[in-house]
């Protein structure tokens, strides 16, 4: 009677184990119906897609363990620090940048490097070590596939719009006709070549008059981008690109590698479906 009683306490314990949320075991680590449902709200993607990432994602924790790949925090705040100089903040500015764009808390933030570089590094002691740099031949016939994507602005003619407070600056670029003594204006004219890729980026998708959102200057206050003009398009040929080439035949590369290494590791590794978000 006692060894009934306490299979059946075994069986209900199970049962809880299973109606507690886990979803997925991966080499016996549980992925949770709540951990699939929140990927597939954050990343818009379906019940498969987010299945497909966690399971990843598990599978590069286990292979980050087993290497004993480790990460330190002074390579985190490196990595951070990079980060705020390339957007010209300070780190606090930058830790309150992205606090407001993305609500993660300096210490989630530095989570988050920290797994982004554990990553790095799995990917860089599976890949690297079996890829080639590419041929002159490679090169040019890349860049004959993707000359658009090397086209870019000489330079962007801009006034730059600066203030101590981000409600008073919001209000200028809601309406343009709005004047206060307490923003600061700026013309300049920015060559292409000579400013981050973050702002390339951000000044490209802003429209021609218009302003780019608020983002902090760095030095305590705020900043928009008004965009007054655009100098031509140019394309500097081969030569001018020819590192972005190179880098972006090695990313194609590294990922057709890790993609065969990772199908190879799930269809060997014990993964456990018990069942799926309705």
């Amino acid at each position: 009677m006692r060894k009934f009683l306490l299979v059946l306490l075994f069986a209900g314990f199970l049962e809880a184990k299973v109606y507690d949320g886990v979803a997925i075991v991966v080499k016996n680590e549980a992925i949770t119906l709540e951990d699939i449902k929140n990927e597939m709200k954050a990343s818009h993607i379906d019940v498969k897609s987010a299945t497909d990432i966690l399971i990843r994602q598990k599978l590069e924790d286990a292979e980050i363990e087993e290497r004993g790949i480790t990460v330190s925090s002074s390579e985190v705040y490196d990595d951070i620090t990079q980060m705020a100089s390339r957007n010209n903040m300070t780190i606090s500015d930058f830790y309150d940048a992205i606090r407001e764009a993305n609500g993660l808390s300096s210490t989630q933030l530095k989570e988050k490097i920290k797994q982004k570089l554990l990553s790095q590094k799995l990917y860089s002691a599976i890949a690297y070590a079996s890829m080639d740099e590419p041929s002159d031949e490679e090169i040019h016939e890349y860049f004959k596939l993707h000359q658009d994507d090397y086209k870019h602005p000489a330079s962007f003619t801009v006034v730059i719009y600066d203030a101590k407070s981000k409600e008073l600056l919001q209000e200028k670029v809601d309406n343009p006709m709005f004047y206060s003594p307490e923003i600061a204006t700026n013309e300049q004219v920015l060559p292409y070549e000579r400013i981050s890729p973050e702002l390339a980026t951000l000044l490209s998708k802003t429209e021609l008059h218009g302003f780019t959102p608020v983002i902090p200057n760095g030095k305590g206050g705020y900043m928009s981008f008004y965009l007054k003009s655009i100098e031509s398009a140019k394309e500097g040929g081969i030569e001018s690109v020819r590192n972005q080439i190179v880098n972006a035949i090695m990313a194609d590369k590294r990922e057709v590698v890790l993609s065969d290494y990772f199908a190879r590791l799930r269809d060997n590794a014990e993964i456990n479906i018990i069942r799926m978000p309705e």
